[in-house]
């Protein structure tokens, strides 16, 4: 594991992400994503099977994906990234399991 330095402090309070607004063209949709408050292009969204669990965060201005899949029986976890959403998932679920 690749260890940074801490960070300095901003004197800032931590923030969450904010739920996104629900589609013009579909209301009644479920909202199933995140993103920043103030920053719309950096998001977040989880999704789940049986087995997996998805974590997919959008880098700070959009241009890729970080996703962390994680093994719901074991929490082992598993990185992946990618331009796309759908690459950075195959490589963290594949990086996760044995073929």
């Amino acid at each position: 594991m690749v260890m940074l330095p801490r960070p300095t402090s901003s004197g800032r309070a931590w923030t969450s992400f904010v739920a996104d607004p629900p589609s013009p063209d579909k209301p009644d949709r479920p909202v199933r994503g995140l993103h920043e408050q103030g920053n719309p292009k950096h998001r977040l969204r989880v999704e789940h099977d049986a087995n997996t669990l998805l974590l997919h965060l959008a880098d700070e201005d959009g241009a890729g994906w970080t996703t962390i899949a994680v093994d719901r029986a074991t929490r082992l976890i598993a990185p992946g990234r990618g331009l796309r959403q759908i690459d950075s998932t195959r490589a963290a679920y594949d990086a996760l399991y044995q073929p």
